[in-house]
């Protein structure tokens, strides 16, 4: 299984504002370590109950579009019934249900095929927790 599978986990600090982070630097980088030219997939997870990874276009105003939609479906306020952390943070908890902690994309020639504006995100609204883990799995 060890020249099938490929595992490692990259640490990411989001600070203490809700970000989207672009991990996609980060996915290439291990690919080229664990792919070896390979076709297979990449697994991307976050082992964290308010965090999530996304497929989006990034830097041109996306990213702001995606928070400014979470607000607007998952408000800071005092609805929620999870209630320890920061004001509102049971939306935090509710995000991975929209959101997901993981995404697995397609890797060709050891290259991760993404569209051409496609980026991965990690999608953190939880600004009491500022360092997050991610694990790259390749299997292929």
């Amino acid at each position: 299984m060890a020249d099938t599978f490929t595992t490692r986990v990259i640490d990411v600090r989001t600070g203490s504002h809700e970000t989207v982070h672009d991990l996609t630097d980060a996915c290439a980088e291990f690919l080229r370590g664990a792919a070896h030219g390979r076709d297979g997939l990449l697994n991307v997870f976050t082992p964290h109950a308010t965090a999530g990874l996304a497929v989006i276009e990034t830097g041109s105003g996306s990213d702001d579009d995606l928070l400014a939609a979470l607000h607007d479906l998952l408000p800071a306020d005092d609805r929620w019934r999870h209630r320890h952390g920061s004001p509102g943070h049971g939306r935090d908890h509710v995000l991975p249900a929209l959101i997901p902690p993981h995404a697995t994309l397609p890797v060709i020639g050891g290259r991760l095929e993404l569209g051409t504006w496609q980026s991965v995100v990690l999608v953190d609204t939880n600004v009491d927790n500022p360092d997050r883990k991610v694990r790259l799995s390749f299997l292929g």
